[in-house]
This record gives structure tokens, C-alpha cells and sequence, in this order.
């Protein structure tokens, strides 16, 4: 197949998942012998611009017209047979679905989060799961200025979810939710049901895997409160008032919560923050846990860091909500706690770094479920299934600029000047 996947990359700032998964799946692809091209924007790239160039990024949020002429004319040049939308925030937009259908090359889009129905795609506010949004509209995500805890920076993703909702809805022929658990949530927010499939990410076979106990409990993730990374500092500290598991916390990753974990682990001997890890560091740190945690307060619409433990072998302790509960199976590959409990997430902890032997069938379970669900071939597999469903399913859609109060064509009044958006 000819494949064009379009994508928004993150700021290379802090760790992306999805960066990873939009990577791996196009080295699958190509290694799988189809052709496949990019069209991206990054992130990065805006602390480049100029003032009034930075200034104007959240008026494209909604409507990029010049993405829409631009990548229209790739796909009437090359056309591929069908087009892969990952990330189109903050500077492609939703145009991007216009395109396909000015060129008439159906289009698939991986859901790697809850942006369709909840404008800052987390279901979160204030640390705990919401979904006041949900089969609503976006209006209470901007009353409590749910994006960066902006009212002004909420407005662009609240305007463009209302008003390229069907568009989205009806221009892209098949949907990937990266779990049932996601799925679900979005069937409840309205979206079309029938063109929801459900994909899990795959995870590379790693080089690295566990063969020994293990020498610590590892957190992996940007450090950030919807990760419950306090909710883990606070557990830590319980178990060190009762003396410990043997084996100390070792958390890699960055984020805005950085300068509070790092004087946290400060002078500590339990604790040891390393920073930021490249993906060769990330496996091989993996394959030395005892234990993977992952205590999302928020609901997870997948869970990558999970999957990747399973690979090596490696139980996970994770939040008993989201995706975790249909990726872990409690007590077989890994164990999950009551969500923003800490004193459930340190039993859970002092469990599975307790029991050695229990430890170790845990983590021979992970890896056959890695085996028989995430791995590159199952990957590959479903990958090209949705691709050959589009394909024959073709509904067009989406080929007009989404309606404006003032009479414009694509931009909206206002000057969200100052909110931060050199990066995602």
C-alpha cells in the first residue's frame, strides 16, 4: 500500500508516547515493504517564529487553510491510497480532513487521546477524572479554563472540537481507539459507534528483558499531576515510614513537576531521580525492575509504558481505571490499585516487590500477553485491516471550512496572547 501518515509532533521537551507510536508504526510499515510518506508540523518549531507569527498559532487551532491548499495538492500528486491523521494540534487542524476529501483519499485517524469530546483530550480537572463534556459540548472545559488552566487557552480547542465535530465524524472513514475502555467513553460522547475499531499499540520486541529479580521500582512518564506522580511520592513515603521493600524508586522522566520530585529525592537513599531517558536507556531500565507503576489519576486511553514492561517481561503495578484494567490482568500480569489511593498504590508496591517467586510468574504471564496481543505482527495486521476497511468504505465529507460568527473564512476574533503555545 502507499500510505501518507500526518502528524503534529510534540514538543521534543518532554517524553510523547504518541510521537513513539506514530515512529514505530511507520518503521513497521516500511519494513513490512509498503510505501509510506509524512506530512508534519512540529511543535518545536514555533518558538522560532516571530511574535505575530506565535500570536496567531491559536487562531489556526480551529481552521489551517493553508494546510488544507498545501496537503490537497501532495495527494492529488501522489495519491496514496489512503491517508493515516495522527495529531493534527496545534498547527495543522482539522483542514487536514478537507484535504482528503478535496483529493478523495479516504482517511483514518488513531483516537491517542479524548480530544473529540473533551477539548484538552484528558477527562481530567482539578487531579481527578471528569467528564463534565461528555455528550455535552466544550463549554465547561473553557468556564474552568481546563487547558493549562486557561480560560483564554481553552477558547481555539473548545471552538474547533464544536465546530468540526461532524466533520471529523463524517470525513474519516475509520477510527482507531487504543483501547476498549476509550471506546467506550467516546460511544457515550456521541461519536459514530460503527466507525470505532478498536487497536491496541504495539510495542517493539525489545533486545533487553528481565532474568534476574529485579533491582528497583521504576516510574517512566512525564512528571506531571494527571500521572499521579504525587500520588506515587506519597505512597513512597508510606512505605518508607514502614521501613521499606528493599529495593529503591527510580523515576525517569520530565515535565512541570519536575522541580518538586527532584528536591523530593534529594539526600534521599530510597529515591533516585535520573532525568530524562532516551528509548535505548528507557528498554534497558525496564528489563532491571522489579516492577513497572504507572498511577495514572486520569483515565489512560492506552497505557504504552504497560506494554513496553510486559515486553521485558516486568509486572506493572497500575490504577485500577481506563485502559489498565483491560491491560493488566490483577494478580496474573501485574497488580492494580484503587486509582488516587496511596496507601492502595504502597500495598500494592510492597506486594509485588515481596513476593519474589509470585513476582516472577507475573512477569512470564506479561510476556505472553505482550506475545499473543501487542506485539509487531499483531500490530501490522490490524494496522493494515483498518487501512483495507477504509479503503473500501469511502464517504468523502468534511470539505468545507467550519461556519464562523464574524463572517470570516476560518479564523476566529480574539488575541490569546501570552498562553504558552511554544509547546504541546
Amino acid at each position: 500500500m502507499h500510505i501518507l501518515v500526518v502528524h503534529n509532533r510534540y514538543s521534543s521537551a518532554q517524553p510523547s508516547g504518541e510521537n513513539n507510536v506514530v515512529d514505530q508504526e511507520v518503521g513497521l510499515l516500511r519494513a513490512a515493504g509498503h510505501r509510506v510518506e509524512l506530512f508534519e508540523r512540529r511543535s518545536d518549531d514555533i518558538a522560532t517564529r516571530s511574535l505575530p507569527g506565535k500570536v496567531a498559532v491559536p487562531l489556526l487551532v480551529p481552521w489551517n487553510p493553508a494546510v488544507r491548499s498545501e496537503l490537497a495538492g501532495r495527494l492529488r500528486g501522489e495519491r496514496p491510497d489512503v491517508v493515516h491523521i495522527h495529531n493534527v494540534f496545534p498547527l495543522l487542524s482539522p483542514a487536514v480532513l478537507a484535504a482528503c476529501a478535496d483529493a478523495g483519499v479516504p482517511a483514518v485517524a488513531t483516537l491517542h487521546n479524548y480530544n473529540q469530546i473533551c477539548p484538552p483530550g484528558t477527562l481530567q480537572r482539578d487531579g481527578r477524572p471528569c467528564t463534565e463534556c461528555v455528550g455535552s459540548g466544550p463549554l465547561p472545559a473553557v468556564r474552568h479554563g481546563c487547558y493549562r488552566n486557561s480560560r483564554l487557552a481553552t477558547v481555539p480547542l473548545a471552538v474547533s472540537l464544536s465546530v468540526n465535530r461532524r466533520r471529523w465524524w463524517s470525513g474519516v472513514e475509520r477510527f482507531f481507539c487504543i483501547s476498549a475502555a476509550q471506546r467506550d467513553v467516546l460511544v457515550r460522547g456521541g461519536m459514530p459507534p460503527e466507525r470505532l475499531a478498536v487497536k491496541h499499540n504495539f510495542v517493539p520486541d525489545p533486545q533487553d528483558r528481565r532474568t534476574g529479580p529485579g533491582e528497583y521500582v521504576l516510574y517512566l512518564g512525564r512528571l506531571a499531576e494527571a500521572k499521579g506522580v504525587r500520588l506515587l511520592m506519597a505512597a513512597w513515603d508510606e512505605i518508607t515510614a514502614g521501613g521499606g521493600v528493599g529495593v529503591p524508586l527510580v523515576i525517569a522522566g520530565a515535565g512541570p513537576l519536575e522541580p518538586e520530585v527532584t528536591a523530593w529525592a534529594a539526600g534521599r537513599e530510597d529515591v533516585r531521580y535520573v532525568g530524562l531517558y532516551d528509548p535505548e536507556e528507557c528498554r534497558r531500565a525496564i528489563a532491571r525492575a522489579v516492577a513497572v507503576v504507572a498511577p495514572s489519576t486520569w483515565l489512560e486511553a492506552f497505557g504504552l509504558v504497560v506494554v513496553e514492561a510486559m515486553a521485558a517481561g516486568v509486572p506493572t503495578v497500575a490504577a485500577g481505571h481506563g485502559a489498565f484494567v483491560e491491560l493488566v490482568e490483577d494478580g496474573v500480569t501485574g497488580l492494580l490499585h484503587q486509582p488516587g489511593e496511596p496507601a492502595s498504590l504502597a500495598s500494592c508496591l510492597r506486594r509485588i516487590a515481596g513476593e519474589p517467586a509470585r513476582n516472577q510468574e507475573m512477569g512470564q504471564a506479561a510476556r505472553r500477553r505482550y506475545e499473543s496481543g501487542f506485539s509487531p505482527a499483531v500490530g501490522l495486521e490490524r494496522l493494515v485491516d483498518g487501512y483495507r476497511t477504509a479503503m473500501a468504505g469511502r464517504s468523502g465529507g468534511g470539505d468545507s471550512p467550519p461556519p464562523v460568527k464574524d463572517g470570516s473564512t476560518g479564523s476566529r476574533r480574539g488575541n490569546p496572547r501570552g498562553q504558552g503555545w511554544g509547546s504541546q
